[in-house]
């Protein structure tokens, strides 16, 4: 790659975000259009025995009240597809959990929607709901189906059994983590536009091609006739990423009654109805010789779900691959409960797995009396041990050298709660990451103008990290023009068809097929400069063309031409070129790396944590914005600190019902809370995972990042606290 990736450019969207000109999904300005506020369920388990709207109907501005008893029947399947969930269109009168849709009321403002929401009366027939993970084990359940990417629920090699018997040293505890909640800046809104059976919906997700399949579907359309945009999000992290229940009732709710309709989540709405990660609860087994050889490692993970659906956390699933070991064995198993459906957070998987996983080994360290990081490199492993694959780059010991080169690791004093700092306790700790370097088929495609500017397209999303600004970033490389002259559009279905911004893989699928197309293009130029005696690169050989600024030259004789002087002789309005890019990784393992280093600081009083200290080394392919990437890894970090301090959704065991609905409740963690966050990136071109040669950023960074604290945690205080968030009260019992 050359010219402008790589380097640190300002967000081409910048500008647009920061004057309020950016168009996000409720400011489409629509004609006619009406508000829709969601009823939800105020029990957790049972039926609805009576619902009265009169009260509700009568109120000034309420157009419609649309209940089970009066909703259009959803013609489709209500069962999720790929990554979606399954959902509830108001078709029948059970409640299977807290805060499900039970109604819609439509008013011609948001102000008189609210209002009668208010007023609609509900009399439930509850039942005594189940929601306890840990009570109900017994009753865990394999998956009915494979994990993310293919992986089976359950894995082994060797004789772990046999292993862990014979080990000389051995570790094995529970961890468990609780449920979050994405709680994005921007709610879910969804604006749905009926024109006779055509429907367009102004919609926040992560996933335009997905949401146009899933609504089709459920309302029984044509996929032709159903149009989906979203140009820019306010943060998904995963909860846009499944078309939930409120997309399709904006639809159905817009065509019973004739008019657009626009719906937005309240705060409260966005526990429960929309996901959240899930609860998890892990056994780990691990044992060793003497000197740190690891020798067997088992791993069991259960998660909860939903009375009528399934998601799978695969926290089992980076212990496959992450050290040398000849004997390890993991599994997933389920729990039903009467919850929503939890789905994929920021770092599925590998956010909580991890947690388990590096706290066990650093716990395996300090009974061994090894540096926790020379434990690591000790069993740092050369190949995926998993699939039996090469790994398409790893430079995770690098990563290790560099990190604990800048945190000065070595200075540390490795006697459990031996540094202090006035008065309070001083703790270092470090975790390793990974994560898969995952990418899907995407298509783009590219329009060259006479004036050397282009317009590209994919429909694909930016979901707040940069999509705009890395694809006109690659798409001018591959033109051989400056950024200036590219203009990148996504978020519409009518644009080439690109997977879901999710699972760090939107540089990699889209970037690689804007870099086909872009290349594509250019080549046509230079064939229509080789083919013309009037050009002065007539007659010459593909191989010998090169492009620079808007010019194809001859590299030996410098003799060049415009893009523009050749487009104006052969009268071409635009040159257009398209590409498809798909993946074939079937011979590497293609994973993300890199070492989180924290340092935290513990009132021996009060029991109050604070992270002073940050540092995190990452191999993440070519890095394609300097500034965009670190971005992104800061945010991981900073939901790293939440998940292992602050963060947990808490839900009333009596009565199913979610105790901590709002943000003044859910502790996210804020400025004051985060300090100087160092971060930087083992950089070099991954060429055997795609044709950028990149591997994901932001997710990353999460995985591992709890693990650090709580592993500093012990070091300045001595107590391991295996269970996620580590609030004060855990460390004064």
């Amino acid at each position: 790659m050359a010219n402008s990736t790589g380097k640190d450019i300002s967000r081409v969207d910048g500008v647009a975000k920061v004057t309020g000109t950016a168009c996000y999904s409720t400011d489409v300005p629509i004609a006619n259009v009406l508000h829709g506020v969601l009823i939800t369920a105020k029990i957790a388990k049972g039926r609805i025995q009576q619902i009265d709207t009169k009260t509700a109907e009568a109120t000034p501005g309420v157009v419609a009240v649309m209940t089970h008893l009066n909703a259009p029947k959803a013609i489709g399947k209500s069962s999720g597809m790929g990554t979606d969930r399954s959902l509830t269109l108001l078709q029948d009168d059970r409640v299977l959990y807290s805060n499900q849709p039970i109604g819609v009321v439509v008013a011609d403002t948001l102000e008189n929607a609210t209002q009668a929401a208010k007023l609609v009366k509900v009399t439930y027939a509850s039942e005594t709901p189940n929601v306890k993970l840990a009570e109900n084990i017994a009753q865990a359940i394999p998956p009915s189906k494979k994990l993310p990417r293919e992986q089976p629920a359950d894995s082994s090699r060797g004789n772990v059994t046999e292993a862990l018997d014979r080990a000389a040293v051995k570790i094995a505890e529970t961890y468990t983590t609780p449920n979050e909640v994405h709680n994005p800046m921007e709610p879910h809104t969804t604006v749905a536009v009926w024109q006779d059976d055509r429907l367009t919906l102004y919609d926040a997700t992560q996933g335009v091609f997905q949401a146009r399949h899933r609504v089709a579907e459920a309302l029984g359309l044509p996929i032709a006739n159903v149009h989906v945009q979203s140009a820019f999000l306010g943060g998904g992290f995963g909860c846009k990423g499944s078309v939930w229940s409120h997309v399709v009732l904006t639809a159905m709710a817009a065509r019973m009654i004739d008019r657009p309709v626009k719906l937005v989540l309240e705060r409260r709405q966005m526990f429960a109805p929309v996901g959240f990660r899930p609860q998890t609860l892990q056994h780990i087994a691990i044992g060793a010789t003497q000197n740190g050889d690891l020798t067997a490692i088992k791993h069991d993970t259960t998660n909860q779900i939903s009375s009528f659906d399934e998601f799978i956390e695969g926290a089992a699933v980076p212990t496959r691959i992450l050290y040398r070991c000849l004997n390890v064995a993991t599994s997933h198993r389920l729990v039903r409960l009467d919850t929503g459906t939890p789905g994929q957070m920021r770092g599925p998987g590998e956010a909580p797995g991890l947690f388990a996983l590096e706290s066990a080994v650093d716990e395996l360290a300090y009974k061994l009396n090894i540096d926790p990081l020379e434990l690591r490199i000790r069993n740092h492993v050369d190949f995926d041990a998993d699939r039996n694959l090469p790994w398409s780059s790893k430079s995770l010991l690098e990563c290790y050298r560099q990190g604990a080169a800048r945190f000065r690791w070595h200075d540390r004093n490795p006697e459990v709660g031996s540094m202090h700092n006035q008065g309070l306790l001083v703790g270092m700790g470090m975790a390793t990451a990974t994560r898969p370097a995952v990418w899907l088929k995407a298509s783009a495609v590219v329009r060259l103008a006479p004036d050397g500017s282009a317009i590209v397209q994919s429909g694909t999303q930016d979901i707040g990290t940069g999509t705009y600004t890395i694809a006109t970033q690659v798409a001018a490389d591959a033109l051989k023009i400056k950024t200036e002259k590219v203009r990148f559009q996504l978020g519409d279905t009518r644009f080439p068809e690109a997977p879901n911004s999710g699972g760090s893989m939107t540089a990699a699928s889209v970037g690689s097929a804007v870099h086909l197309a872009c290349l594509a293009a250019q080549r046509q130029v230079a064939q229509l400069a080789i083919a013309d005696a009037r050009s002065p690169l007539f007659g010459a050989k593909e191989s010998d063309v090169d492009a620079a600024d808007g010019r194809v030259f001859l590299k030996q004789s410098g003799r060049r031409e415009s893009y523009a002087a050749i487009m104006k002789r052969h009268n071409l309005p635009f040159i257009e070129a398209s590409a498809e890019a798909t993946p074939n990784t079937e011979k590497f393992s293609t994973h993300s790396f890199g070492a989180n280093f924290a340092e935290v600081h513990v009132d021996p009083r009060l029991g109050r944590v604070r992270v002073a200290r940050w540092c995190g080394v990452f191999d993440i392919g070519h890095v394609l914005n300097l500034k965009t990437a670190q971005s992104q890894m800061i945010g991981g970090i900073v939901w790293g600190i939440g998940m292992a301090l602050t963060e947990e959704m808490v839900t009333d065991s009596r009565l199913g019902r979610i105790v901590t609905a709002n943000l003044a409740d859910y502790h996210v963690p804020v400025n004051a809370d985060i300090p100087e966050i160092d971060v930087s990136f083992v950089d070099g071109m991954d060429s055997h995972t795609n044709p950028i040669g990149v591997k994901g950023a932001g997710e990353i960074s999460i995985a591992g990042a709890a693990g650090a604290i709580a592993n500093a945690i012990y070091h300045a205080t001595g107590k391991r606290i295996r269970d996620l968030p580590i609030t004060p009260d855990k460390l004064l019992i």
